[in-house]
């Protein structure tokens, strides 16, 4: 079973895809599932039963006598608890029923001995059943049911043992998770569009993205040992894929009437701490960009160097470009190999679903003495068009400024301050602590970017950028290695204190997906007993968070999950890591969460994006901004001997899948060729009901227009949300519930090859199976 607190619903959506296609490959139809069970993880996320909805529908010895007896006053216990006469008995735990012939055997002979004493007056039947077989019988009762619209989240199994430490445990693993299946989506892309049919090379990644999706693996509750194992899984995929990137490449790149030999592609995958090995020192490289989104987009590229270069954008223009110093909290990061000092930034505009090739050329002559303004411990303005962020001299975060809606966010405090385990988030103290007291600021200015780079200790250091251009402010992070000398272990926090009026509030996402409004030491479906004010606040943040007020809306987007909330009013604090020498006394983990490399503690990497805008102008930008952020550009280096004249004389340096413009709104969430003409495609509306004024109405799409490069639709069939069968199949069950909702699936228009267009209603995905010729 998934995890629900660490999960993006793509990946999600993914593994059922992956496990429903098995279940059809080995049992046939009849293996179909038909209702949703979730069952094991930490707490349940509203964006799971959405998905779920959409898809489809103890004993020994000679003790008879007594066990029937405490089995049957079990069972009345129990029922107290129902709303009807159906119970069902869950029993399982870690670790236990191992001897399955044995507690069978056991549990026949009670089932046995306790349905007998039916004769006797018992009304007590026991019988194996399904989760399909104990919904039917729950449906047929045909009664009147309470229904619930928000989580369970936080879990706690205890007064004050509250799991919500796994929301950020192993973070490295939760953003190589992320990248993976960013990669995945990539692979797809390119073996639809390049028609190469090689869907065997990608499975590898497939499957293992699906593994790591379950509650104990991307939660981060694993062993150490299997943790290494599912990095490897991720990693030998992604080696697998790249073999077939390179031959859609090889494909897609050349010309007409060219079969000139495509140099090898590498993937940039140790880009977070700026190194790439095979272009150091090289005269001449190219590097691709492939944009799986279905809107340009505007992506600020750094690639380290040793040399100098000029880059040539796709119609042979020199790019505006600045070279500047890599900084030195990332150089010092242990196990970095790279000899370069600098990274060459750049912008890069690329089309829609498809890819733009920027040419590299060594500079021969020394690079004019850029405009670049550098200070140290001093007060430090960053700016562009749309925001200015204000530091004092010593890295404290005073203000954030849009200046486009005239809103700005005073912060009074901005940092890192600090008996948990894997699972179980619970700080010594209420009041978090700052790991360094005294701060260092350098604060870099050039024409592209500008950044303030402040250092609080040897382990923890924060590097603010402000692009030309954009209007997020771009927090990049460092951690690590964790001191644990002292035994005690430590949970590091990003805290964002502003004057926003929050009362108590505060929002955060379900599995990247839909948002759900929290509120501080309350629960909407029970009265809520305080015993841990911090870590019973903190939720599962998988793409975002935010506070608000009447004018103000502060949204923090992030690169991976994390666990966070709102510990006081105006405050939004983050875990990004944590390093925890004891084992967790609440799990069957049984070692600590203690993560090394190198022969040290491990060092961590992230991205936080910023924005600060009214209310009414936040959601367009957090929605837009979340999507590329999580599905953002893959980037491949190629090595060449060829100059710029030949190179373009015989390649393509840009193209697109699209022909025509797709709504703002509309994003592609899987692309997935099943053989050499069909197609496994999900498009989805991807704003909420009421979230904004123009980007929350229905839109409707051609299918043959999204897909034109591919060829004509011959045929076309909407299937589940799982792809595992036709939409017209499946029979929804009808509930009555005490609000007087609607349980009936609402029928979607009829479409054929030669009728594509569609309609996508706030939230909707649609999945179809697309035959071309």
């Amino acid at each position: 079973m998934h995890d629900e607190g660490a999960t993006h619903y793509n990946s999600i959506i993914d593994q059922h895809t992956l496990g429903a296609e098995f279940l059809r490959d080995q049992f046939g139809a009849c293996g179909r599932p038909k209702i949703g069970w979730q069952i094991d993880p930490f707490g349940h996320s509203r964006e799971v039963a959405s998905l779920f909805a959409q898809d489809d529908p103890r004993l020994q010895e000679y003790n008879v006598p007594e066990r029937v007896q405490a089995f049957i006053q079990a069972a009345h216990n129990e029922a107290r608890s129902y709303a009807t006469n159906h119970i069902i008995m869950t029993m399982g735990q870690d670790f236990t029923y191992q001897n399955a012939n044995e507690w069978l055997k056991n549990l026949d002979k009670l089932i046995k001995y306790v349905n007998e004493q039916q004769a006797n007056g018992s009304d007590v039947n026991v019988f194996y059943p399904t989760p399909s077989c104990y919904l039917y019988a729950l449906n047929k009762v045909n009664r009147t049911w309470s229904s619930k619209i928000d989580d369970f989240f936080p879990y706690s199994i205890a007064p004050h043992v509250v799991r919500t430490g796994f929301y950020t445990s192993r973070p490295a693993l939760k953003r190589y998770e992320r990248y993976s299946n960013n990669i995945l989506q990539v692979a797809r892309q390119l073996n639809a569009f390049s028609n190469l049919n090689m869907r065997n090379s990608i499975f590898p990644l497939s499957e293992a993205i699906g593994l790591v999706q379950h509650h104990d693996a991307v939660s981060g509750t694993e062993r150490q040992h299997v943790a290494d194992d599912y990095v490897q899984r991720l990693s030998q995929g992604i080696d697998a894929v790249l073999v077939m990137m390179n031959n859609a490449y090889a494909k897609l790149l050349p010309k007409e009437n060219q079969s000139l030999p495509i140099t090898p592609h590498y993937l940039c995958q140790l880009s977070n701490i700026s190194e790439r090995l095979p272009i150091e020192k090289q005269d001449c490289f190219t590097l691709t960009l492939w944009n799986p989104n279905f809107q340009s987009v505007t992506s600020f590229v750094r690639v380290p160097v040793t040399n100098d270069y000029i880059i040539l954008d796709p119609i042979g223009q020199i790019l505006p470009s600045e070279l500047l110093s890599i900084p030195t909290t990332i150089k010092n990061i242990p196990g970095r190999m790279s000899i370069a000092q600098n990274e060459l930034l750049f912008k890069a505009i690329l089309p829609p679903l498809g890819f733009n090739t920027y040419y590299f050329q060594i500079k021969t002559e020394e690079r004019v003495k850029p405009n670049v303004e550098v200070t140290f411990n001093e007060e430090c303005k960053l700016e562009n068009q749309f925001i200015r962020v204000d530091f004092d001299n010593r890295g404290n975060l005073l203000q954030i400024t849009n200046y486009q809606s005239n809103t700005s966010v005073s912060f009074s405090n901005q940092g890192y301050p600090n008996g948990s385990g894997a699972y179980v988030f619970r700080p010594l103290t209420s009041n978090a602590q700052p790991i360094g007291n005294i701060r260092n600021i350098t604060c870099t200015k050039s024409k592209l970017v500008q950044s303030a780079l402040i250092i609080f200790n040897e382990w923890a250091s924060e590097e603010v950028r402000v692009y030309d251009g954009l209007s997020t402010v771009e927090f990049g992070w460092i951690v690590g290695p964790i001191h644990i000398d002292d035994n005690i272990g430590k949970e590091v926090i990003i805290r964002y204190d502003t004057d926003i009026r929050s009362a108590s509030k505060y929002y955060t996402d379900a599995n990247g997906r839909e948002v759900l409004e929290r509120i501080r030491n309350y629960r909407p479906t029970w009265n809520y007993t305080v015993f841990e004010n911090v870590s019973g606040n903190y939720y599962p943040i998988n793409s975002r968070i935010w506070i608000k007020d009447q004018q103000r809306q502060f949204t923090v987007l992030t690169d991976r999950s994390h666990g966070g909330g709102s510990i006081s009013d105006g405050s939004i604090e983050i875990m990004v890591h944590r390093r925890i020498p004891n084992s967790d006394p609440s799990s069957a983990m049984t070692e600590p969460l203690n993560e090394t490399a190198f022969g040290k503690g491990l060092v961590v990497h992230g991205k936080h994006l910023v924005i600060i805008d009214t209310p009414n102008n936040s959601a367009v930008i957090h929605r837009t901004n979340a999507q590329q952020f999580y599905m953002h550009p893959i980037s491949t280096f190629a090595l060449t001997n060829m100059s710029y004249t030949d190179y373009s004389a015989n390649y393509w340096q840009t193209w697109s899948a699209l022909v025509d413009t797709m709504p703002y709104n509309l994003h592609l969430l899987t692309l997935d060729p099943l053989n050499s003409k069909q197609y496994l495609v999900r498009v989805e509306h991807y704003f909420e009901l009421h979230e904004d004024e123009v980007y929350s109405q229905p839109i409707q799409i051609d299918l043959q227009k999204l897909l034109n490069s591919l060829g004509k639709i011959i045929d076309i069939t909407e299937l589940t949300l799982a792809g595992n069968m036709p939409l017209s199949d499946m029979k929804r069950l009808n509930w009555t519930t005490t609000e007087n909702e609607s349980s009936y699936w609402n029928e979607t228009e009829q479409i054929s090859s030669n009728n594509t267009i569609i309609t996508l209603n706030a939230m909707q995905i649609r999945t179809f199976q697309i035959t071309v010729q």
